[in-house]
């Protein structure tokens, strides 16, 4: 084999096999939609998980799908969310999940995690210890650029109303779906800035934590 050629076969061998560990997107289940506990039932059952005896059991993957799905997924056509948005905006909170094998964005447009780093953050990004304990981390940050044609003033106001809708759906589910969870507004916002690289106007706003 001439030697440009063996040249070119290593240069497309160290390319795929680069991307092939740089983007490891995961594509997750579809979420559950029936069956299960009543809302009823799982409002009686909503609770927050005392931080101190947080569990630190796996959950799988299609329990995760379906907390991410309640929180901000398509629930009927292409523009409608499980949560409310100011003016039907697509979700201008998003989430990103922190876990043992990384850090993902969750896409909705699609219902996968896009792969952020492959770094555990979950002991960096909280002000108390036990949020390392949970298996994941639901990190809620707001876009501003996303509500350019809304008053400033305004802009906290609507981000965080989203926040309370969207763990409240996370609560119900998890309850559903015998899970723990607790909401933590106590975060390290610049360090969960740094370590998802967050564009300007991005800001850190809480996060719920799941276990089992």
């Amino acid at each position: 084999m001439p030697w440009f050629i063996r040249k070119i076969v290593v240069i497309l061998f160290v390319y795929l096999f680069s991307h092939s560990f740089c983007y490891a997107d995961i594509v997750l289940p579809t979420p559950q939609t029936k069956d299960g506990v009543s809302l009823f039932e799982s409002l009686k059952k909503r609770s927050s998980t005392p931080g101190g005896g947080f569990p630190t059991g796996k959950i799988s993957d299609d329990e995760l799908s379906t907390v991410l799905w309640a929180a901000s997924g398509l629930n009927r056509g292409k523009t409608g969310w499980t949560v409310p948005m100011v003016k039907g905006k697509p979700p201008y909170v998003r989430i990103y999940v922190a876990s043992e094998k990384g850090t993902f964005l969750y896409e909705w447009e699609g219902h996968y995690l896009k792969e952020v780093n492959n770094k555990d953050i979950r002991a960096d990004i909280g002000l108390q210890s036990f949020t390392k304990r949970a298996a994941y981390s639901l990190i809620f940050v707001s876009d501003a650029s996303a509500l350019t044609d809304i008053n400033p003033e305004q802009i906290a106001n609507f981000s965080y109303t989203a926040v309370g809708a969207m763990s409240q759906n996370a609560y119900l589910v998890a309850s559903a779906l015998k899970l723990s969870a607790r909401y933590i507004h106590s975060i390290k916002a610049e360090a969960i800035s740094q370590e998802l690289q967050l564009p300007e106007g991005s800001k850190p706003l809480g996060m719920l934590l799941i276990g089992k």
